[in-house]
Formats: structure tokens, C-alpha cells, sequence
């Protein structure tokens, strides 16, 4: 499910949730929420791990990890079934009876003002499933040497582009190209600028 093998390392991930002072979860709840609205394009994890450090936490990167797992999973779900802020409190008690009441408190709170958009923002996701550009990186090279290239010291551009799936995790995809194909790569982008200028 989460990568938490068992009912013991979900209950301990709600533990590590019940000890963050009320605020501190409230904010990381939200982050998820943002991501899931299609606010942010993903979860910041080390930086809610700095937050975390900085209110004297000692939780490592891979706890905060994990919570921020069990949460999009959760809130992700009751979208996807569509459930109200009381059904999914339930359902979250029902995966573990160490939930503190304060943190059952902010996400009943949080679900009942943004779960509709949630819900909205997740099947519009389904219908569409592209993950969004991040970033891109380019650098041009020279084949030197190979056992199947037929056109040796002729440049290449290798593009590795970031992309963030519907979930917010972060993938790299890279691929080489030709000089001439990236020539009409740059300019089928630039046609797509233009376009989009237009909207």
C-alpha cells in the first residue's frame, strides 16, 4: 500500500504524526492538500523536515517520508471515493487506533473545507494522467566511439526532463537527439509558445 509493510508501521507512522505539535501537521496536511489541488507541483519533504527540526523534532528525512505517504494516500483515497470529513476520520481510525484526537481533529477540519476541490482536481488528474514538466536540462555531445553507431564524431543533444506525476513524485526521463532533430524539436516548441501566448 505505502510502502509501510504492516498494521505495526502504519501505527508507528501515527505515532510520529500524534507527536508534531498541532500547527506543524496542519501545515504539512495542507502542503498535501496543495499538491492534490494541483496548487504545487509536489511535496516538499526535506523542507518539512527542516520545519520539523527547527520545532525540535527529531524525526529523520525517511518518518517524515513515510507520513507525508500515509497522507496523500489517505486524502488521495477519499477523493476517489468521494467521502465526507466524518467518513474519512472513520476510515482513518479504522487503519489505526493511535490517532491522536488533535490530528483527527485538522484533517476533519481540512477535508470539510478542501475535500470537494480535492475531489474535483483528482478526476480531472484521471481523465488527463500527464505528468507535468518540471524541468528541463540539455547538453550537447560528440559520438566518439560505439559498437552499433554508424555516424561517429557527429554531435548529439542529450535532454533529460524532470516530470512530476500525478501523485508528485518526480521522475527523470532523458533521450539523445540528432542535431537536425533537435533543431525541429526547438522549433515545434516554439510553435507551441506562440500558441500558447495566444490564450
Amino acid at each position: 500500500m505505502l510502502g509501510v509493510e504492516s498494521a505495526g508501521g502504519v501505527d508507528k507512522v501515527v505515532e510520529n504524526i500524534g507527536s508534531l505539535p498541532t500547527d506543524l501537521f496542519a501545515e504539512t496536511c495542507q502542503q498535501i492538500l496543495n499538491q492534490l489541488q494541483g496548487r504545487v507541483q509536489a511535496i516538499d519533504v526535506v523542507e518539512i523536515c527542516d520545519r520539523f527540526h527547527k520545532a525540535g523534532l527529531g524525526l529523520e528525512l525517511g518518518a517524515v517520508q513515510e507520513i507525508t505517504k500515509l497522507l496523500s494516500f489517505h486524502f488521495r483515497s477519499a477523493a476517489k471515493s468521494s467521502l465526507s470529513a466524518e467518513q474519512l476520520t472513520s476510515r482513518l481510525c479504522e487503519g489505526s487506533s493511535r490517532w491522536a484526537k488533535p490530528a483527527l481533529q485538522v484533517v476533519r477540519k481540512l477535508w470539510s473545507e478542501q475535500g470537494a476541490s480535492v475531489c474535483g482536481h483528482q478526476e480531472a488528474q484521471a481523465m488527463l494522467s500527464v505528468g507535468q514538466l518540471v524541468d528541463v536540462q540539455w547538453k550537447l555531445g560528440m559520438a566518439i566511439s560505439s559498437d552499433s553507431c554508424r555516424s561517429l564524431n557527429s554531435p548529439f543533444v542529450t535532454l533529460l526532463l524532470k516530470v512530476a506525476d500525478s501523485s508528485g513524485q518526480i521522475s527523470s526521463k532523458s533521450f539523445e537527439m540528432t542535431i537536425p532533430q533537435f533543431q525541429n524539436f526547438f522549433k515545434q516548441f516554439k510553435e507551441m509558445a506562440a500558441v500558447l501566448e495566444t490564450i
